[in-house]
């Protein structure tokens, strides 16, 4: 299980509480981070906080810390399905066109085959996203513990 610190924002008498987790990314990790261009876009373009609601039965105090758990197979799913999917896509799209081009007496077939591959992985890319976005919103975190508040 994968493991998060949270801070509270809100919480509302319907049974959810309104949390923040800051966003960790690999970057400002190493002695380079100065000069390391992929530093630099990640610093500009990742976003630094998130924020959710979670259902809870119990109502915390806004500022109070929560340690926040998610299965580790959500998040490999996820990342096999959006990695996976759009390679399986070229190959069957390349395959499809070969199968074409040799039906139609193409000669040059390379020209007819890429065009094909990239429509297939761009297809697969899509679903692999919808599918994705879909096994996100079915597995919420859940609050392993309650940590008081913040020094």
């Amino acid at each position: 299980m994968m493991e998060e610190m949270a801070k509270v924002i809100k919480c509302d008498n319907q049974g959810w509480v309104t949390v923040e987790v800051q966003v960790k990314n690999a970057c400002n990790h190493c002695d380079n981070s100065e000069s390391c261009g992929t530093s630099a876009v990640s610093k500009a373009f990742s976003p630094k906080v998130q924020e959710f609601s979670i259902s809870s039965d119990t109502y915390y105090e806004p500022g109070e810390l929560l340690r926040l758990g998610l299965p580790e197979s959500v998040i490999l799913k996820a990342a096999a399905l959006v990695y996976l999917m759009p390679l399986l896509g070229l190959f069957i799209g390349a395959m499809l066109a070969s199968l074409i081009s040799h039906q139609i007496g193409v000669i040059s077939s390379d020209l007819f085959v890429i065009p094909f591959a990239l429509v297939g992985a761009f297809l697969f890319w899509r679903l692999a996203k919808s599918k994705a976005r879909q096994m996100e919103s079915s597995s919420q975190p859940i609050i392993l513990s309650h940590l008081g508040h913040s020094i």
